[in-house]
């Protein structure tokens, strides 16, 4: 008797856990998502999309027989949630990249990285003196990217706003003036 409840036990366990296994599927990662109004997928892909095709339309860009050599300054979380803004300037550096019209300098939250390995190559006496990368070659950027994102929500019992504003500027760090920037605005509406 034991033994045929401890079995039905055994069953009763195994179809409880089946209802609450999650159901995984793979989505297209350029689809809209709409699960919550929070920032999302969405949101960071609209933003590194307009701020890389602006910019390269942008006369400093565009213009020039040179490639634009840039930089990356962290971009500020001006919103009250926490957004990963690394995540969306590396989105429009990766963007940038592909066009062939911009390289990127090491940012300064990339430096540290940089001198190590220099270090490591020069100093550590495994490497053959002609492949060394020779410390003092590191090409300086003439621009730096900056920008912040910044969001207004508003909300009742029935109706949840949020309005995000993300801006982006080019300055030339030589002479300290913006010679672009742009701003992408996104706002979403949660009904309950």
């Amino acid at each position: 008797m034991h033994k045929i409840i401890f079995i039905f036990f055994l069953l009763f366990l195994s179809l409880s856990n089946c209802s609450t296994i999650p159901r995984v599927s793979y989505e297209d990662s350029k689809s809209v998502e709409t699960v919550t109004s929070s920032f999302g997928s969405t949101d960071l892909n609209q933003i590194a999309e307009a701020m890389a095709r602006s910019l390269l339309q942008a006369k400093v860009v565009s213009s020039g027989s040179n490639v634009a050599v840039i930089t990356l300054a962290e971009v500020k979380n001006k919103t009250p949630e926490y957004i990963d803004t690394r995540v969306i300037t590396e989105k429009i550096r990766t963007q940038l990249t592909k066009s062939g019209q911009v390289k990127f300098a090491v940012s300064i939250s990339e430096m540290q990285s940089q001198e190590d390995e220099l270090k490591r190559q020069n100093q550590s006496g495994l490497y053959k003196n002609e492949s060394i990368a020779k410390s003092g070659n590191m090409s300086g950027a003439k621009f730096r990217i900056e920008g912040a994102i910044s969001s207004i929500t508003k909300q009742n019992k029935d109706i949840k706003d949020v309005y995000y504003i993300f801006n982006l500027s080019l300055v030339n760090i030589e002479t300290g003036l913006i010679e672009w920037a742009d701003e992408k605005e996104i706002r979403k509406i949660e009904q309950r």
